[in-house]
């Protein structure tokens, strides 16, 4: 442990890096100067973080992702394996775009499955699911559930995590894991009991 948060040897962290107590980073990660990670987070083999990237507090990122420059994670967020983030819409090796990125913002609670890439410049609403292999090119709702490429609402997801099924009657749905109750208006999902 340094500084209140651990490193494996083989990590590489850069000097301005600010680093939350109890992250834990692992084998072959490389955090870059300016980048801000918050605490209690996670990250995996062969994770990037770049400079001006921002990870909230309790997050986990699973290996081989890089969350470049104007990616913003907060609170709570899941990245499996192999998941892209990009930050320029339209990139050529010989044309310098750096002051074209655009930002990527997952808000807080989101679960991005394995190897979905996330096309820069979207707003991910809490609490969504980004299913395995999406490619999302477009805003996602708040706990809805995408999926394909291009990503296409599936469904809702609670905030537990459990797939909401509609039932009893009209656009109200309640979760059969922990009993939250939501409801559907201009087609987003509104927490009823928060």
């Amino acid at each position: 442990m340094k500084k209140g948060f651990f490193a494996h040897r083989s990590a590489y962290i850069d000097q301005g890096a600010k680093i939350g107590k109890g992250t834990k980073i692992w084998h072959f990660c490389h955090i870059l100067k300016g980048a801000k990670i918050g605490k209690y987070c996670i990250l995996g083999q062969n994770v990037m973080v770049g400079s001006g990237a921002v990870i909230g507090n309790n997050c986990k990122v699973q290996n081989n992702v890089s969350v470049y420059q104007r990616v913003i994670l907060e609170d709570g967020v899941f990245c499996g394996p192999s998941v892209v983030f990009t930050n320029v819409k339209n990139p050529r090796a010989f044309i310098d775009r750096k002051s074209e990125f655009r930002e990527t913002l997952v808000k807080k609670g989101v679960t991005i499955g394995a190897n979905a890439t996330l096309v820069c410049g979207v707003v991910i609403g809490e609490y969504a699911l980004i299913a395995a292999g999406a490619v999302v090119i477009k805003n996602v709702p708040a706990y809805a559930i995408v999926a394909g490429v291009p990503a296409a609402k599936k469904g809702w997801i609670c905030k537990c995590g459990v797939s909401l099924k509609q039932g009893g009657t009209g656009d109200k749905l309640r979760c059969i894991e922990c009993g939250d109750e939501y409801k559907i208006k201009s087609s987003n999902l509104m927490v009823l009991n928060k």
